[in-house]
């Protein structure tokens, strides 16, 4: 499967490599965080060809075991080498209870250099914070730019480029669906929403009235660019029969 590199990132992260921070790639839902950690292993392969890359994916299940800091500790227990450029990237770290230990110690012990990532599902950057202090820089990832939109599909600097651009968006997996498959484009964006609106902002939160949000969302959306105030929200939720006033929305 072909890899199309963001650049960007790569030399981003690269800027902090050896710097005695953790880097803490961050961002929504299939913006492609873990494609750029694997583009980050072969950077650094192609780099340091002598570097111990150490490489913990999270989403696949021969790391099933590693559940908490002491299943950590254990598993990287005679992999670190005293006399080689140690590298330690963990995809979806919050996965793994109590990650933040383990990596507090490593980064105190300047053992190796540590990269993960986490969705802003489970965690945003004030729990970064919390766990991990002052010892971490995050770099957010973003879906495409309209620059990497092109390139990922192919397409010219154009007006109607554009517009597929403002349309679909950069979600980056749309470049293996094709642009021209709309039905499975709309499909894949709308399922990405409800898991994002459904399972990392309703569950999350414990919100109640998921209607009551999904109307709010609606609402938001269709007034990108304008100014919404609380008397707007609860004009159009009585158009919607639900009956608040503006300091209920507030």
């Amino acid at each position: 499967m072909k890899i199309i590199a963001r650049q960007q990132y790569i030399e981003h992260i690269q800027r902090f490599i050896g710097k005695g921070m953790i880097i803490a790639l961050t961002g929504q839902r299939r913006v492609g965080k873990s494609y750029i950690i694997r583009q980050l292993v072969t950077e650094i392969e192609a780099d340091n060809p002598d570097a111990n890359i150490i490489y913990i994916n999270k989403e696949k299940t021969k790391y099933a075991d590693i559940r908490n800091a002491d299943d950590l500790s254990r598993y990287l227990d005679g992999k670190l080498k005293e006399d080689a450029d140690n590298y330690l990237l963990i995809d979806e770290v919050q996965d793994i209870d109590g990650f933040e230990n383990v990596l507090r110690s490593l980064n105190a012990d300047e053992e190796c250099q540590i990269v993960v990532t986490g969705s802003n599902a489970k965690m945003l950057s004030s729990e970064l914070s919390t766990y991990l202090g002052g010892r971490y820089i995050e770099i957010h990832i973003l879906s495409l730019s309209f620059r990497e939109f092109l390139t990922f599909h192919g397409l010219d600097d154009s007006d109607d480029s554009l517009l597929k651009y403002l349309g679909f968006g950069g979600l980056p997996h749309l470049y293996r669906l094709g642009l021209e498959n709309e039905d499975m484009v709309w499909e894949y964006i709308q399922n990405i929403y409800n898991t994002i609106v459904l399972k990392d902002v309703v569950q999350r939160e414990g919100l109640r009235n998921v209607t009551l949000f999904e109307n709010l969302m609606s609402y938001v959306s269709d007034n990108a660019g304008q100014l919404v105030s609380a008397t707007s929200l609860s004009k159009y939720l009585k158009s919607q029969r639900v009956e608040l006033t503006p300091l209920s929305v507030i």
